[in-house]
């Protein structure tokens, strides 16, 4: 992951309703939630939920897939567990410790 997508993602993530979502997207795994499913569960406006959605889909951390009339988000596992790598990526003293990404979530 390069260092300029760590930033964006980590920059979307400090914020205490874009770590919410992210976090329910990551519960709801591939299935995904609507817009309306997370304004609900979450108890965010849905003007906000979608100022929030956008961030998180420009930092690449979530997906959006259209269903009918609905559009389904999911979170990118493939991004969050290169974030996870990035972050952990020589932490046992300078030696590489990291488990395969692939390894650290299989959703």
């Amino acid at each position: 992951m390069q260092e300029a997508q760590v930033i964006r993602s980590l920059s979307a993530l400090a914020h205490e309703a874009r770590l919410r979502v992210f976090r329910a997207l990551v519960v709801a795994g591939p299935e995904g939630l609507t817009p309306s499913g997370l304004a609900e569960q979450l108890g965010i406006a849905p003007n906000a939920l979608s100022f929030h959605l956008k961030e998180l889909s420009h930092a690449e951390l979530v997906s959006q897939e259209r269903q009918g009339r609905n559009v389904l988000y999911r979170a990118a596992f493939p991004a969050m567990n290169g974030l996870l790598a990035y972050l952990v990526e020589n932490c046992c003293q300078g030696a590489a410790c990291t488990p395969d990404a692939a390894a650290l979530c299989q959703c």
